[in-house]
């Protein structure tokens, strides 16, 4: 009895969470996955450096550094639903080709970073890609569920784009003919000039495409995605979570962080697919006082994630994002 006056006392001074009944969705209640990642780090030894590698040349974050962060944020961002696993790290210690042929060599590179002027055109050739890292035959063979490339800036790629039959757009146009792929794939690209931060930007506008897709093809009632992303700039006295650039109180891209204080649905997400529509006002201090990261993850936290079905769409919301087969 001590014990529950003591439980009950503590959760009136906010000292303890409320009961799961309120919180349901803040904790993971499916089975954790385990996508198999494959990593291609283009990050060549440069010789009149003394084989120093670029990153470390310009001091640039360590690409092997920054993948057990991205895991761990992707794991925290999801309640513990995604944890990446590394199948095989390859060092490709050369420069991407480009779509016309054109093949930064370490000199050229360092000379137009210097000059902060880079080739044109700047787009990767990505058959170039998968048939140097024979990508489809290994996907074929089931070695890895997913590629993440690293690269210097001025390597042309997309943040993410879609690979296999069926593929569609994922914050990019997908990749050509390539139906010969047994099924779709994501390949995330990362410019190792930046961090963590930009890295989670990448999988938000993965999300966002992918989640789009979901309604477009699944849904049978309210698009509830379209329902998530809305910000009061745009839907006046409607706020929910927003986008990856925009808070619910933002006026601008990346205007994390807003002071202003807005009425938003945001908490509602905690407990989807019940939306009780209970808005308070809150501000940028509830995603981080304008941190990249800490608005992203944040946002990332708002995401459906329990067992169940509901307007022909998954509860999980996760599941699509990492796994586009499930969507056609």
């Amino acid at each position: 009895m001590f014990n529950r006056l003591r439980q009950l006392g503590e959760q009136f001074l906010g000292l303890t969470p409320p009961p799961r009944a309120v919180v349901a969705n803040l904790e993971n209640t499916i089975a954790p996955v385990s996508p198999r990642v494959l990593v291609i780090i283009h990050n060549p030894p440069v010789e009149r450096y003394n084989g120093r590698r670029l990153h470390e040349i310009y001091r640039w974050p360590d690409p092997q550094q920054l993948v057990p962060q991205y895991i761990a944020d992707l794991r925290t961002a999801s309640f513990g639903y995604l944890n990446y696993q590394v199948v095989a790290t390859e060092f490709a210690d050369w420069h991407p080709p480009k779509v016309d042929g054109f093949q930064y060599t370490n000199e050229s590179f360092m000379e137009a970073w210097q000059a902060k002027k880079h080739h044109e055109p700047n787009a990767i050739d990505y058959h170039a890609q998968l048939r140097n890292h024979r990508l489809i035959e290994r996907v074929n063979a089931n070695e890895f569920d997913e590629v993440w490339f690293f690269a210097h800036p001025f390597n042309g790629d997309y943040e993410s784009t879609m690979v296999g039959p069926g593929a569609f757009w994922c914050n990019s146009p997908p990749v050509a003919d390539t139906g010969d792929c047994n099924r779709k794939f994501v390949m995330m690209a990362f410019n190792y000039e930046r961090g963590v931060d930009c890295m989670l930007e990448n999988y938000g506008h993965r999300t966002e495409s992918i989640m789009t897709r979901v309604y477009e093809r699944l849904g049978r009632g309210e698009d509830m995605w379209q329902r998530f992303i809305r910000y009061e700039l745009t839907a006046p006295g409607r706020a929910e979570v927003g986008n990856v650039h925009f808070a619910p109180n933002s006026l601008r891209d990346y205007d994390w962080g807003n002071k202003t204080p807005v009425r938003s649905f945001a908490d509602d997400w905690k407990t989807y697919p019940n939306l009780p529509g209970n808005a308070r006002t809150m501000d940028c201090g509830e995603w981080g006082n304008g941190d990249m990261r800490g608005h992203h993850m944040w946002w990332f936290q708002h995401i459906p994630h329990i067992e169940g079905e509901t307007d022909g769409v998954l509860n999980n919301w996760w599941a699509y994002v990492v796994d586009p087969n499930l969507v056609p």
